[in-house]
């Protein structure tokens, strides 16, 4: 009984510094802080007292006859005001949403992609009580066992209907619930990922049915100025090895193309222990680029990472593109970057599927997000 009691003042205490210590930016929005209390399914919602938020998913799709698919689907809300409320359901001013969404058809080398802006009321929504986001006709929905449903088109062409489902549980990454992404104090976010889904669906392409499965990763980031100000960009990967391992990486440049102190490598183990590692743990080595025609951005299509795994033992993997032209190209947002599915190597051999996100490569983020 005593310990019961010890144990309610320690939590209360811990909830009143985590209140006290609240942080907020000059313009009044708040900042991610450490050791956060996740409710969840509250927690996969929205978060309106933070300005940015989105929720983030890559997978690979396989079809019965060996077909191959990649696909992004991003949901961002914004908020235009500090405190704002959760929403409208009429033409609203607190909130504006974009969506980007892409299919890589891998044998054709067709990419197919669109992107919407709304405002909140305006055919665009997000609960702050579970997931559950809408933007036009596309929709992202967690069910009470967890399960996720994704319905979208892209232009004409592409409608997916898949259902992901948690092959694992969710992990946090960062040190004390928290990652940095800056010197600054702004410069963070709240991190939560499904590192592996199960897929089940149907893509509809240029009007043909295509029974699909597969795997997925998906990212919900919480934040209010996630760069600082000396960075420009950020490489991202995030992959699922066949031993049931994953890795994410994102190495934050600044002008000069070298990575911020905080960049960072997480090794995910099959029973969900994260190992962090610093950009002086790996090397990231550039081999080949790919020119957009659209962007003119230059970007580092293919490379290789190696360093030292968690038990020791050294790697040397190969990110190798299914095909280069992967470029959502801006044209609402204003920022073009390269979106890709991609193979990795591992002496030769494939060892896992993998998504890699390069942006900054034609104008500076920095200037572009503030």
């Amino acid at each position: 009984m005593h310990r019961c009691f010890i144990a309610t003042i320690t939590t209360l205490i811990v909830s009143l510094n985590a209140w006290s210590q609240m942080n907020y930016t000059e313009d009044g929005y708040r900042i991610p802080t450490e050791f956060p209390t996740f409710t969840f399914p509250r927690d996969h919602g929205s978060h309106p007292d933070f300005r940015i938020e989105w929720w983030y998913i890559t997978g690979h799709l396989h079809a019965e006859n060996k077909d191959r698919y990649g696909f992004q689907a991003t949901f961002f809300r914004y908020a235009l005001k500090p405190n704002a409320a959760a929403g409208s359901d009429q033409f609203g001013d607190e909130h504006i949403y974009m969506a980007h969404m892409a299919l890589s058809d891998i044998d054709q080398k067709a990419f197919y992609h669109e992107e919407r802006l709304n405002r909140d009321g305006w055919d665009a929504f997000c609960s702050t009580e579970r997931m559950e986001m809408q933007n036009g006709n596309w929709s992202l929905v967690q069910d009470a066992e967890n399960q996720i449903e994704l319905i979208a088109t892209i232009q004409e062409e592409v409608q997916l209907n898949l259902t992901l489902d948690p092959a694992q549980p969710h992990v946090t990454f960062g040190e004390n619930g928290l990652s940095k992404k800056g010197a600054e104090t702004s410069a963070c976010s709240w991190y939560i990922t499904y590192p592996r889904l199960q897929i089940v669906g149907d893509i509809i392409l240029n009007n043909k049915s295509i029974p699909v499965e597969g795997e997925a990763w998906m990212d919900h980031e919480i934040s209010s100025s996630q760069l600082s100000k000396t960075q420009v960009g950020w490489d991202w990967l995030s992959v699922r090895f066949d031993d049931q391992t994953e890795l994410m990486l994102y190495i934050l440049r600044d002008e000069d193309g070298n990575p911020d102190p905080h960049s960072k490598l997480v090794w995910i183990s099959v029973d969900g222990k994260l190992t962090h590692m610093g950009p002086d743990d790996f090397s990231w080595n550039v081999l080949r680029r790919w020119k957009s025609p659209n962007s003119q951005s230059n970007y580092p299509v293919e490379t290789t990472l190696s360093g030292l795994r968690p038990d020791g033992s050294p790697y040397q993997l190969l990110i190798k593109p299914l095909f280069d032209e992967q470029e959502l190209t801006g044209e609402l947002g204003g920022i073009a970057y390269w979106e890709g599915a991609c193979d990795i190597l591992e002496k030769g051999k494939v060892v896992g599927e993998a998504y890699m996100e390069l942006t900054g490569y034609n104008e500076s983020l920095e200037s572009q997000l503030r």
